[in-house]
């Protein structure tokens, strides 16, 4: 899944509301009501409506003037989106005008800035520029664990996010004490069941997987799946991934009928999705 968290949108949402404090605008209701049914549909993997209400709220934000840190909030979950949905050229200049705001209002060191160094890192990751991307990670980990200290969920979900560009180049042994360091900071820092745990235990079982190490990496398949039923129902994309991860594990041990139901599974989901217009599955990393 694509790491719009809760904890950014409602972080990046509340930052900006404390920082016009005392100043209202036409628009700012309008917009912060885009802005949160933007995060509720994309938590319910319904991206066109999420997109949809992000332009919204770019229209509104625009009323507040091309500096402004709403206007900057708005892009860079457009961005988000965009990268959600594989249209890559359409995301990077709004990650990139989304940064160049947030440095001019706040300097390079604010936290607020490791969003959208985070989602443009994850850009280039998806593009395979994993030159560009690791320093963006590296900057935005240094950022998170100065402001914010080393055992923040933020700092778990930049961890997290360097992890998985390691990995996703074969870098092994780098990869996995990040994936640890992180799902650590998750299980002391937040409920077990939360959807960042859910995201750890399913990329830490990739890992796990690519390495042929299928008996660590099926129960934290088997707790992700778990995690991400709950938070999301059984018809979310994340839970199609999951299943299809576990497919191909179990396809692997030669667990063959128990690899064939997860797949029957998935593909119901996915069909319920098609029907209701509500997004796409894939094999891949949660985060």
């Amino acid at each position: 899944m694509l790491a719009i968290s809760n904890w950014i949108l409602g972080a990046l949402i509340h930052s900006c509301a404390l920082l016009v404090v005392g100043h209202a605008f036409a628009g700012e209701a309008e917009w912060k009501a885009h802005m949160n049914a933007g995060a509720s549909a994309y938590r319910a993997g319904d991206y066109r409506t999420a997109t949809a209400r992000f332009e919204a709220a770019l229209r509104e934000a625009e009323s507040f003037g091309a500096s402004d840190l709403r206007f900057a909030t708005t892009l860079n979950n457009l961005a988000q989106m965009d990268q959600a949905q594989g249209r890559y050229a359409e995301a990077e200049p709004l990650y990139r005008r989304s940064l160049a705001i947030k440095e001019k209002a706040l300097g390079p060191e604010h936290p607020i800035l490791g969003a959208t160094l985070n989602g443009l890192a994850g850009l280039y990751r998806a593009q395979g520029r994993y030159a560009e991307a690791e320093p963006l990670f590296h900057r935005d980990l240094a950022i998170s664990e100065n402001t914010l200290g080393p055992a923040h969920p933020n700092v778990g979900e930049v961890l997290n996010s360097l992890a998985e560009l390691y990995r996703v180049q074969g870098r092994y042994a780098e990869a996995e004490p990040l994936y640890r360091r992180s799902l650590a900071i998750f299980e002391k820092a937040l409920d077990p069941e939360h959807l960042n745990v859910g995201q750890s235990l399913n990329n830490l079982a990739l890992l796990y997987d690519a390495q042929g190490r299928y008996t660590e990496a099926e129960p934290l398949f088997l707790r992700a799946l778990s995690v991400v039923e709950k938070v999301h129902g059984v018809d979310h994309p994340d839970v199609g991934a999951t299943l299809n991860n576990l497919a191909f594990l179990f396809r692997a041990r030669g667990k063959v009928d128990e690899a064939l139901a997860l797949v029957r599974r998935a593909n119901a989901s996915l069909v319920r999705r098609f029907t209701a217009e509500s997004g796409t599955s894939r094999r891949g990393s949660l985060g």
